[in-house]
């Protein structure tokens, strides 16, 4: 016996027992597959021959004698075979097998037809078999995988036998329906399959297999493709019938048309109709080569044209059978070709045509590609190469590209018969060209001396981008283009925002996923943002009198229990730790997912009098709420760092002066660090912290995604908790009068990374704001060439240092990229997609110029300063990054952030991918009324965060003053104040 995966392809799922012995049990129809004197592969054995096949009177298989062959390791070919051990260590389960067909047999019933005519009166099937042991485990509602069979739920777990019966229950497993509708294959390899299915077909002679003339194929193509035309027509007719949602028998009318016609369509061509799809000519082009004897020439050219249909199938993945079709016709036609010209058939050298005329001879031959004609046709092809690219560049309609593309595929079929040769981009390149490359090539990664207009940047830096992907290996003269690389993002921001969002926090290394959903690990580059936060606020909140600390991270049930309404909005997200080892506790321990009722009983233990107050404490640390949404790193995790404060006043006007404070700091540290503007003010009684008087928020917004998010938040806890955990102390001004503390607590997490990342980025990747990029200048040498001497490179790369060294004195933090296995492009690719603010670009004649180049990363822009300005002029770009970035991300949030009076007005604006200012009354019932009517109808994308709008905040400062006797949007209360609402993660 030894342990194997129970899923060959996911070991996540477990191991279980394999028993082996002498005699194994094989299912009959595996049986019937073999043969003797075959080697078979026993799944989780290895190889075995079989040695002799014994049949009964009637030839029916009852029994096989094989013998063991584990050295043999070759299995790409062998038949694999399932089994099982008769051992008494470990019996077969016994297993009943339900299936449940259709209760309909008919797929679809016409208008007229009655339902009881097409009744499954055996839609049930029961199999009984003998199962492996491991079944014995199966619980009711487990689903596993019988191989070659499907999936199957159990419904009733194996039970042993039972003393009021003397019998064993078996293990009735329920076949779960995939929508297969062929039957599952036997252990039959792929080669044996294909070898039995070759020895069924009746075989003909090649040259005698009949054929259709060239005419009727073209008529039968012809034919197709009208008939392809009748069911898009009709297609078309129906959508049109039901977008005017017209009469019900007119749909039905239209529809059994179209059944019809596509029923005629799969008689005629004996394929699907598929939108967009017609029926290749694949079949006519193998009937037409085949069908009679062709000349050398002719016959050279079907080869070519045979060629082209095998690339376009596979360039479209047409299905496996029929480019295999296609194949099998190109090989016969290139076996003729063979047998008629005495040699291979070789691409781009056509036989010379047979002809006793000299004259004609020679004007049927090939010309060559350097006569005028040739010319002339090869630039028509250049040109509508370029045609095409730009139509696939411009993402333009399906049908414009197809006919672009044939339209080429014409011109160059029409080159290779004027020329004899395939059409190559690279032929029509002089010996001109060739040295204009050369020379390109040899000073690419060198820029030019002359100080840049900056009209002329952005266009330059388009141009760059255009080829920085390319591997900096590339190609020589002649091998065509460069080989691609997949360091660029692949998604558009604007098109496809969450694959966007996913490439830019991996590529840039800032995320690396983990095998636990919704936690991930912080790569330096983003850990450092966080550093930088940290750094900031600590100081900030150490100047207030706030000091740091640690508690815990584990809370014991009664004291997460003691505040009811606390607990209650964290209940859900509570992770709890059970077990230690094997062995159960004798409580569960919660993970905190916030640490109020960890540090408050100690808060009251130190609290004894008003001259214990106040105590302001701060800890950074991580905390676990097992959320069940939609995870997104840094904006959604189920594990995420933060800094969490808590602060216990002797009185009320000293806890909300404190509030207010930390909040402000939460604003600086969006403003001032990360360049994204926020909207300060008060959450309403839905959306405030759970136990808490009153709740201020920061809130940011994503244009991208037309979505708010709260950035962070300082709560007033008043006295709800102080009378949970008893903070009491003496009133000094009425002695022995017990007084409750007054109470804050404020977070800030790294969803402040993700908030930067999707404001800031852009389609080359991320844009780091100069206050928190953990590198904000990135020195690159340019111009390094085999032409280069080794005193000039050893200058330029000790000058690279230099500016190391002098951006270090001034406080910017730089860094030097030395490597010397990829190119200038690659590296300006690189660190434009990590979103480094300033690359410093430097060469050989630059340090004769006495000057260097300066590109922003927020702009693109090229700026050329004198040597002796680094210091100084680069502090000020760096400065300018950080205004600008703000500046922009602000004119987005008053472009979108509008004032809507009504609700009409307000669904149109959240439509529009806005935020509004809604009168709003307040209440709860009205806010859950909102949501619900905003989330109506709305097509948006799975596992979306929030469908409806909620209420962001009541801002401090809102964008009109409300008037008296304004009513809400509900229509059913006055207006207390204007309220922030708009979708949020």
């Amino acid at each position: 016996m030894k342990e194997v995966a129970k899923h060959p392809k996911n070991p996540d799922v477990g191991l279980k027992p394999v028993w082996y012995s002498p005699k194994v049990f094989i299912e009959g129809a595996d049986a019937e597959t073999l043969s003797e004197g075959e080697m078979v592969t026993f799944i989780n054995w290895g190889n075995i021959n079989i040695i002799k096949i014994n049949k009964n009177a009637d030839g029916k298989i009852v029994s096989l004698d094989a013998k063991l062959n584990l050295e043999n390791k070759d299995y790409k070919k062998t038949t694999k075979i399932t089994w099982l051990a008769e051992t008494t260590q470990a019996l077969p389960v016994p297993a009943v097998c339900v299936t449940y067909e259709h209760l309909i047999t008919k797929p679809v019933l016409g208008k007229d037809e009655d339902f009881k005519q097409y009744v499954n009166k055996n839609s049930k099937h029961e199999e009984l078999m003998l199962g492996d042991p491991c079944l014995k485990d199966l619980k009711k509602g487990d689903i596993i995988q019988l191989q070659r069979r499907g999936f199957f739920i159990c419904d009733q777990p194996y039970e042993p036998v039972s003393p009021y019966s003397c019998k064993e229950a078996p293990c009735v497993l329920i076949y779960i329906p995939d929508g297969h509708t062929k039957e599952m294959p036997t252990s039959g390899s792929k080669e044996k399959t294909k070898v039995e299915t070759t020895k069924n077909e009746p075989t003909i002679p090649f040259k005698e297999r009949p054929g259709p003339s060239l005419d009727n194929t073209c008529a039968t193509f012809e034919d197709s493709l009208v008939l392809y035309n009748r069911v898009a027509a009709q297609g078309d007719v129906v959508r049109e019938l039901k977008a005017k949602k017209a009469a019900k028998e007119d749909i039905d009318a239209a529809v059994k048309q179209l059944l019809a016609l596509k029923a005629e369509y799969k008689e005629k061509t004996g394929q699907e109709y598929k939108p967009g799809n017609p029926a290749a000519v694949v079949q006519n082009v193998s009937s037409v080569s085949v069908a009679r004897p062709l000349e050398s020439k002719s016959l050279y050219d079907e080869v070519a044209a045979q060629g082209e249909v095998v690339r376009k199938l596979k360039a479209e993945k047409a299905p496996k059978a029929k480019v295999n079709e296609a194949v099998e016709c190109l090989l016969s036609l290139k076996a003729q070709y063979k047998e008629k010209t005495g040699k291979e058939y070789i691409p781009g050298q056509p036989p010379l045509s047979q002809s006793s005329d000299s004259s004609a001879t020679n004007s049927s031959e090939p010309r060559g590609p350097e006569t005028p004609e040739a010319k002339v046709l090869f630039d028509k092809v250049a040109s509508q190469g370029e045609v095409v690219r730009k139509l696939k560049a411009e993402k333009a309609s399906k049908e414009q590209v197809d006919t672009a593309v044939q339209e080429l595929l014409q011109l160059k079929a029409q080159y290779r018969s004027l020329t004899g040769v395939e059409y190559k981009p690279v032929s029509a390149t002089g010996a001109e060209d060739k040295d204009k490359r050369k020379k390109e090539k040899e000073n690419k990664s060198e820029k030019q001396n002359k100080p840049q207009k900056q009209s002329d940047g952005p266009k330059k830096d388009s141009l760059k981008n255009q080829g920085s992907g390319l591997s900096s290996s590339g190609a020589g003269e002649g091998q065509g283009p460069k080989k691609q690389t997949r360091l660029g993002l692949e998604a558009k921001k604007e098109e496809n925002l969450a694959d966007w969002y996913s490439q830019v926090i991996t590529k840039s290394e800032m995320i690396e996923y983990y095998d636990v959903s919704g936690c991930y690990i912080l790569r330096p580059w983003a850990y450092s943002i966080w550093e930088s936060i940290k750094d900031f606020f600590d100081a900030e909140i150490k100047k207030l009198g706030v000091e740091n600390c640690y508690f815990p991270m584990f809370v014991s049930q009664g004291a997460l229990e003691k505040e009811k309404t606390h607990v209650a909005d964290f209940a859900p997200e509570v992770a709890w730790v059970t077990r230690s080892g094997k062995t159960e506790l004798a409580e569960p321990i919660a993970v905190r997912p916030t640490s109020e009722t960890v540090m408050y009983p100690a808060y009251a233990k130190w609290v004894q009098s008003h001259r214990d107050l106040p105590i302001r404490l701060n800890q950074w640390c991580n905390v676990v709420r097992w959320e069940f949404k939609h995870p997104q790193p840094f904006l959604r995790t189920r594990e995420f760092l933060w800094q969490e404060g808590h602060s216990a006043f002797a009185t009320f006007e000293e806890a909300a002066e404190e509030v207010l404070q930390i909040l402000d700091l939460y604003a600086q540290v969006y403003e001032e660090l990360l360049a994204i503007p926020v909207v300060k003010g008060r959450k309403t009684e839905k959306e405030k912290f759970a136990g808490g008087d009153y709740t201020t928020t920061v809130e940011a917004f994503i244009s991208a995604s037309g979505r708010a998010i709260q950035g962070a938040t300082s709560h007033h806890l008043g006295q709800n908790f102080s009378k949970m955990f008893e903070i009491i102390f003496e009133d000094p001004k009425t002695p022995g009068e017990k007084q409750f503390a007054y109470q804050n607590s404020w977070g800030l997490t790294t969803r402040t990374i993700g908030v930067m990342t999707m404001v800031h980025g852009d389609n080359m990747g991320l844009v780091l704001p100069p206050r928190v990029a953990c590198v904000q200048v990135v020195v690159i040498p340019c111009g390094i060439t085999n032409a280069l001497s080794e005193e000039d490179r050893d200058a330029l790369i000790a000058k690279c240092n230099d500016y190391r060294r002098r951006l270090l004195s001034v406080n910017i933090r730089v860094r030097v990229d030395l490597r010397d296995n990829y190119s200038p492009g690659w590296k300006f690719n690189h660190w434009e997609l990590k979103g480094v603010p300033i690359r410093l670009e430097v060469g050989p004649r630059d340090m004769k110029s006495r000057q260097f180049v300066a590109v922003r990363r927020d702009t693109g822009e090229k700026l050329t300063f004198a040597d002796n300005e680094a210091e100084t002029k680069l502090q000020a770009v760096l400065e300018d990054i950080h205004v600008n970035l703000f500046t922009k991300a602000s004119e987005d949030l008053k472009t979108h952030m509008v004032v809507a009076n009504t609700m009409e007005d307000f669904q149109k604006m959240l439509d529009s991918g806005k935020i509004a200012q809604i009168p709003f009354c307040g209440e709860i019932d009205c806010e859950d009324w909102i949501k619900k009517t905003t989330a109506r109808d709305q097509d948006l994308e799975p596992g979306a965060p929030s469908m409806g709008a909620k209420s962001l905040c009541i801002p401090f400062t809102p964008l009109c003053e409300l008037q008296p006797g304004a009513r809400c949007v509900c229509g059913k209360n006055p207006a207390k104040f204007y309220t922030l609402f708009g979708r949020s993660y």
